[in-house]
């Protein structure tokens, strides 16, 4: 009876140990399985902005729509052919809905054949640029810079096509797995989905890897050849710079040459004349000849050009050459105080800016201003075309920076004028000093540039016999910014020193009567008969 007890004691608990295992099975199995689907659903968000994936949902899309387009519009037909109150009513509905579809199969239309054929076909390579030039040279570096990153791009999208296939391949191994532990008709219709994807897809990447392969050829090839376009371009351009610096250096030693052995300024200036010409006539010589391949169609071209641009646009041309000849013609430049006179009025102002349309003036205070204008600070607009047809006065050109000035006085006929020009040159040699001896310099300088032949910047004195008396006119170097400061100064100073001198007298107008004259008329003699 023991035994008995012992053993039926004994198989319970192996009966309840079994029930524990079997729980534990099924619990690991359903935890798998939890841990597959996790896996493919994070499958699924890693290949969701896939555009290889996004085009095939928008084939699928496109296909389901005209599916539904095609059922509606069946509908359509039985309906108008009942004619009943009911159906009509929802005629109007299924219209709207054949409207929503049609708008929708529209927007999808390029995915009605062959959902890949964006991304299947390479990009077409642009013909190689022609480099003949230097400015060609950064056209090459964009068409090569362009080709890269074309190639970069289609490179991209087969690396996408490729990590997709990884993402299915892995889907569908789970999906084989998940039915083998629990098979079913949603898990089977899955994994067929995911097979029939994987085909599709592995068809497209056969055909995009060969592509991949020829494109790459291809742009290897053609920037390989613009390589070597750029190259050659850049050797042929030092090679024009050397040629262009050898003729500068040779024309720089033949005018150092010039001037240590050439005494004569005249001819040493007209010889630096005759360099220059011959200097940019060769270096204009050389740039056609080495960048223009048919001069004769460029004369034709020119000519014909010039002549519409001359009639149409007159004005604008004619201030477009006059900005070429004040900027390369060195006449003025940013800074330089200038005098403009048109119609019978002068401004005088320093230039602040030069345009390919216009110089502007910052018109100041000036001599002119005082006689003439009788106001100034005002902004003038000098169109360029003025320095062929208008006096244009340029008082500090080059290096020179200082101008002639003069102020004059008129002294009583008996007045002791040698005494008079003697004081007044005196003062004005003391305040023009530093003006004298800088001018001297700056037309040293000029005397490279131009034929000047007299350089006397001292102070100049002259007397004119005017109606009313003497008239001392007195002509120093002044600066050519602040003239009317060392004018002001001048006439102070002058007008003290004559006042202390007792033989020396302004003169103004004034009338003489001579009484001595009239008394020494005779008397009148009366009548004998009276």
């Amino acid at each position: 009876m023991k035994k008995l007890i012992l053993a039926l004691f004994l198989c319970g608990i192996w009966l309840f140990g079994a029930n524990d295992t079997v729980h534990d099975e099924s619990s690991s199995i359903d935890k798998l399985l939890n841990d597959y689907f996790l896996k493919i659903q994070a499958l699924d968000t890693a290949s969701k902005n896939n555009i290889w994936l996004t085009r095939h949902e928008n084939y699928n899309a496109y296909k389901k729509r005209k599916a539904e387009l095609e059922v509606i519009l069946n509908d359509i037909k039985d309906i108008r052919l009942k004619k009943d109150s009911e159906s009509l009513a929802h005629l109007e509905e299924l219209e709207r809905k054949r409207d929503v579809l049609e708008s929708h199969i529209e927007q999808l239309s390029e995915f009605q054949n062959a959902p890949y054929s964006g991304l299947l076909k390479s990009p077409d390579v642009p013909p190689v640029p022609s480099i003949s030039n230097p400015f060609a040279i950064f056209a090459g570096f964009s068409y090569i810079k362009k080709n890269k990153q074309d190639l970069e791009s289609y490179q991209r999208q087969v690396n996408e096509l490729e990590i997709l296939l990884k993402n299915l391949h892995e889907k569908e191994e789970i999906q084989e797995y998940i039915a083998r532990l629990d098979g079913g008709d949603a898990i089977e219709l899955s994994l067929e989905q995911t097979r029939t994807l994987i085909q599709e897809f592995n068809s497209a990447y056969d055909i995009v890897l060969t592509s991949s392969s020829v494109y790459e050829r291809k742009i290897e090839e053609s920037v390989k050849q613009a390589t070597n376009s750029i190259k050659y371009e850049v050797k042929h351009t030092l090679y024009i710079l050397s040629i262009i610096a050898s003729i500068i250096l040779i024309s720089f030693l033949l005018k150092i040459s010039i001037k240590r052995f050439m005494s004569a300024n005249e001819r040493s200036y007209i010889v630096n004349k005759v360099i220059n010409i011959i200097n940019v006539t060769l270096i204009i010589l050389i740039l056609l000849f080495a960048y223009i391949e048919n001069m004769t169609y460029l004369v034709a071209v020119l000519g014909f050009a010039s002549a519409g641009i001359a009639i149409a646009m007159k004005d604008m041309f004619m201030n477009v050459l006059g900005w070429m000849v004040i900027t390369f013609g060195n006449s003025f430049s940013v800074g330089d105080r200038v005098k403009v006179s048109q119609d019978g009025h002068s401004y005088v102002g320093d230039i602040v800016d030069i345009s390919l349309m216009r110089m502007t003036i910052l018109e100041d205070v000036t001599l002119t201003t005082y006689l003439e204008n009788k106001r100034a600070g005002r902004v003038i607009f000098i169109p360029n075309n003025f320095v062929f047809t208008t006096l244009i006065s340029n008082y500090t050109h080059e290096t020179l920076k200082t101008v002639w000035d003069g102020i004059y006085i008129t002294i009583s006929f008996d007045s002791n004028y040698k005494k008079a020009m003697y004081v007044i040159k005196e003062i004005v040699k003391k305040y023009s000093k530093g003006y004298t001896e800088i001018a001297r310099t700056q037309l040293n300088h000029l005397r490279q540039r131009y034929n000047l032949k007299n350089t006397n910047v001292e102070p100049k004195i002259f007397s004119f016999i005017e109606p009313h008396g003497l008239t001392i006119h007195v002509w120093y170097m002044t600066n050519s910014y602040a003239a009317l400061a060392l004018r002001s100064t001048l006439s102070g100073e002058i007008i003290d020193a004559i006042n202390k001198e007792e033989d020396i007298m302004i003169a103004f107008p004034t009338q003489t009567l001579n009484l001595k004259q009239a008394a020494k008329l005779p008397p009148k003699i009366e009548d004998a008969g009276e």
